[in-house]
């Protein structure tokens, strides 16, 4: 069966161990990392424990194959493979995995929903601090008696109310390291508070560095991925089981305040 290289983008044969096209490093089942669902199950439960809307609302499904437009999804096939899609808006699907490797589907599908969930999320903390329609007017309400309150009162609140607005704003926009795998020039990274890791071919350790690249200081989300091919480093001296830092687990609740809007997903590219 066919992937889709992270890197170039190519399709290849899911056992190979490196991209033919762009020669970059694949990492099949261990791109999982530690807690991460590998299962439809184990997927359909994270779902549910972080309080996300009904599917038909966020438009995934798991352990479904839906076939109308704006959807994406896994399943398994008559075949015993597993498949995962997107609909896309014009009811054109793109296959993004389909074979045997349960762990590796399901990893796809978790990714591209924390990608959306992140999207949400952002698109939410603007709207706290909206832009309203140029033709926006108040609904009419029958008048009632304004209540004083304190000065001392009405600044606490004023203070408070700015402060939580701004503290969902940095969450949603922070693009600081959170502990997981990062790869930039096919070199791998690890980050667990409050250090970077890098991994060394040659004896296949990981080893502490200070110098790592100037792009993760702003960007580092954008390297992250899940898994690496040589010594995880969940098995080295390093890792940590207790470290609790800003995880995307966390990061991936949902409010029940929030509000999920699917049209603004983009349902016309491939992924």
């Amino acid at each position: 069966m066919k992937i889709k290289c992270d890197y170039c983008g190519n399709l290849i044969e899911e056992r190979s161990d490196t991209c033919p096209h762009c020669g970059a490093a694949l990492n099949g089942v261990n791109r999982m990392a530690g807690g991460e669902p590998q299962t439809i199950e184990q997927l359909r439960q994270w779902y549910v424990d972080h309080n996300l809307p009904p599917e038909n609302v966020t438009r995934f499904f798991i352990g479904k194959n839906i076939k109308s437009p704006k959807a994406f999804g896994i399943y398994r096939d008559s075949s015993g493979d597993f498949v995962v899609y997107k609909n896309k808006a014009n009811g054109e699907r793109a296959i993004r995995y389909q074979g045997g490797d349960e762990a590796y589907a399901v990893n796809e599908l978790y990714q591209r929903l924390k990608a959306e969930i992140a999207d949400q999320k952002a698109r939410n903390a603007k709207r706290i601090v909206g832009d309203l329609p140029k033709d926006y007017t108040p609904s009419s309400s029958p008048k009632v008696k304004p209540v004083k309150v304190p000065p001392v009162v009405r600044n606490f609140l004023l203070i408070t109310i700015v402060f939580l607005i701004f503290s969902g704003l940095s969450i949603a926009f922070d693009k600081s390291p959170i502990r997981g795998y990062y790869r930039y020039e096919n070199t791998d990274y690890y980050y667990q508070k409050p250090n970077w890791y890098k991994y060394d071919q040659t004896d296949d350790d990981w080893h502490t560095v200070s110098d790592v690249p100037e792009v993760f200081e702003e960007e580092s989300r954008d390297y992250r991925m899940s898994g690496h091919q040589g010594k995880r480093f969940e098995d080295s001296g390093w890792y940590r089981e207790d470290d609790d830092d800003d995880d995307w687990d966390n990061d991936s609740k949902w409010d029940s305040h929030d509000s999920w809007d699917s049209g603004s997903t983009d349902w016309d590219s491939d992924w």
